[in-house]
């Protein structure tokens, strides 16, 4: 008989975006090592992206239970003057330069009177649905995904009132993460997160990390082990797509407007302007959501003509767009604290075996996958002579019909592989 395990996850299909991902593609492979998923998810979840695709990812063993939450967004909403999560076109306001008097009280209402997040209120209500269903329908494992951390809330405290071993998956850091320090938190409300975040660490069986960096900051934090186990690509996603006869510089996914990679587009502006052949058969194709600041700076440097702006979409087409690239841009947001990040899409990138040209920290936890892998270079943000040589190495290239890509194996970042690795860790701490 397959062994179960509890999923504690607020982001669940139809929702998207790269948040959902990874619990969805363990929840895929999970039945073939032994394991029935049960995931616990909220029936009315904000949904800032929808991507009905992913639903079929999920096989039938999967069992989901969707329970109502409460969350007080609209009184944040008001407060803001918003009438959705974020202003138009803004990718992510909470580190944005200039906030209006209602948002900086929004912003503060929100970090200081709902902690560790919003979606609070649901800890007391899923922890006694939770209790009665574990009595009629028991399983061998939690697992709690976050953020939200609120679901690590949820699952410390079933674990206590259960003894159900219990896993605590941290996507982003806590106390750590890069916007953190912009929720404009007093003293005590910092001093409550650093508490509960250490409850969180001290209490679980184990905690995963989905980076080195982090991993080894959590080390620091707890005597609980640390166990690192990345996101990573699905080799069943991967598709070969014909070229279309352009010099495509493609990003996927979220692009935030600090993440403007200003020295780029001056690059590459200089060189269309130097070089009318490359100013015609160049694009940058953006598949995800963009901030308009972004899109704004594009068309500032004088790359308007040269914009293929997709927007969302679903992740099936995001992984057909990065087939298509001839070259895969990812740059970090600059904060220090991304040194540590491995975006999502990082993974998906290495599967596409197309270039990779990442602008962040050269010293930095995505700078040194892509050089470990040899898929690619990590420019600092304003290291233009690093960009410039890149892209004319590529652009050569392109002229003669020829690739530079000279990746190595990176069959372990595979969500089989790392499947594996999840079931392997979840059969070590049954009891």
């Amino acid at each position: 008989m397959d062994k179960r395990v509890l999923i504690i996850s607020y982001y669940w299909p139809p929702t998207g975006g790269s948040g959902v991902q990874r619990w969805v593609k363990f929840s895929r492979y999970l039945p073939s090592e032994g394991w029935q998923p049960v995931v616990y998810t909220p029936s009315n979840p904000e949904m800032i992206t929808v991507d009905e695709s992913l639903a079929a990812e999920i096989p039938p063993e999967v069992e989901v239970i969707r329970r109502p939450i409460f969350e007080p967004y609209e009184i944040y909403r008001k407060l803001s003057g918003k009438k959705g999560g974020a202003q138009k076109g803004e990718v992510n306001p909470i580190n944005s330069g200039k906030k209006t008097l209602g948002q900086k009280l929004a912003l503060f209402v929100r970090g200081n009177f709902f902690i560790p997040d919003p979606r609070c209120f649901w800890i007391g209500p899923s922890v006694r649905y939770l209790k009665n269903y574990l009595k009629e329908h028991p399983v061998d494992v939690i697992v709690s995904t976050g953020p939200p951390h609120s679901m690590h809330l949820i699952a410390r405290k079933l674990a206590l009132a259960t003894g159900i071993p219990w896993i605590a998956d941290f996507r982003d850091p806590w106390t750590r993460m890069f916007y953190f320090k912009h929720l404009g938190l007093t003293s005590f409300s910092a001093r409550i997160h650093r508490i509960l975040e250490r409850k969180v660490l001290d209490d679980a069986s184990v905690v995963v990390a989905v980076s080195p960096l982090v991993r080894d900051e959590f080390v620091e934090m707890t005597k609980t082990p640390v166990e690192l186990i990345t996101n990573g690509y699905d080799g069943n996603d991967v598709v070969e797509v014909e070229a279309d006869g352009f010099f495509n510089i493609t990003h996927t996914g979220l692009f935030a407007a600090d993440g403007i990679p200003q020295a780029l587009w001056d690059v590459l502006a200089r060189k269309a302007a130097c070089d009318k052949t490359f100013a015609g058969k160049l694009r940058i194709r953006l598949v995800g959501k963009t901030d308009a600041a972004v899109l704004a700076s594009i068309e500032a440097a004088g790359l308007g003509a040269n914009l293929v702006n997709l927007g969302y979409q679903p992740h099936k087409i995001a992984v057909q767009e990065q087939a298509r690239a001839t070259m895969l841009m990812l740059p970090l947001r600059k904060e220090p604290e991304y040194r540590a990040v491995l975006p999502g899409k990082l993974f998906e990138y290495l599967a596409a075996r197309r270039p990779i040209l990442g602008i962040g920290q050269p010293d930095g936890a995505m700078a040194r996958i892509v050089a470990d892998t040899n898929t690619g270079k990590t420019a600092d943000w304003e290291d233009k002579a690093t960009m410039k040589a890149f892209v004319d190495s590529h652009w050569d290239a392109f002229l003669e019909g020829r690739t530079l890509y000279d990746g190595r194996d990176v069959s372990a970042y595979s969500r089989l592989e790392l499947t594996r690795r999840m079931a392997e860790l979840m059969n070590r701490i049954v009891k």
